[in-house]
């Protein structure tokens, strides 16, 4: 039961994006296609999983029994910017459409607060390594699916016509702000 709650709670009631207000410049950023946002989603439900075991390790085996814990943050970045690293050299290889639709993006990964505060969370929370990785994977399909409804959003606008000083970003802020009240609906569910 604890892990279900884990899972509602990270993709419905605390949405790393429209809750937190974590991952915001990628959110924004590659949410104009679908297809863009889910490939995103997939990169960072890969990166943000490995990143939280990877930096779980390091903080209870090196940091906590040294008593450096201090260093956390910097080894975080340091483990999330290798992990980014790998998925664009992986990207470059099995996908090249998608790696030249993510572009500039993906390695915005590397600065993308959400993995690092899903990193830190992790520990903040005091999760076991399982709890971890539910609340890690949870977190990035909660990012996934507030990026892919907020990229259909956007395409749909573009069919729609909106005055002309609400064209481009400022519509796409409204509309976000609205899909965050819209996620607020589940406060108090867990």
């Amino acid at each position: 039961m604890e892990y279900f709650i884990i899972i509602v709670s990270a993709i419905f009631v605390s949405n790393i994006v429209l809750a937190q207000f974590l991952g915001i410049c990628p959110f924004l950023g590659v949410s104009n296609k679908v297809d863009t946002a889910v490939g995103m989603s997939g990169a960072v439900l890969f990166v943000m999983t490995i990143a939280t075991v990877v930096t779980w390790f390091i903080y209870n085996y090196i940091l906590a029994p040294l008593q450096i814990t201090f260093l956390q943050t910097i080894s975080f970045i340091l483990v999330i910017a290798s992990l980014v690293q790998m998925v664009e050299i992986m990207l470059k290889k099995i996908s090249p459409p998608l790696y030249q639709a993510l572009g500039i993006f993906l390695p915005l990964i590397t600065t993308n607060c959400a993995v690092m505060g899903v990193a830190l969370l992790t520990i903040g929370k005091d999760y076991n390594l399982l709890e971890g990785v539910v609340f890690a994977i949870a977190n990035a399909a909660g990012f996934g699916l507030a990026m892919t409804l907020f990229a259909g959003l956007r395409e749909h606008m573009d069919l729609m016509e909106v005055p002309k000083g609400m064209r481009g970003v400022p519509i796409a802020l409204v509309a976000a702000g609205i899909l965050a009240l819209a996620f607020m609906g589940f406060a108090g569910m867990v």
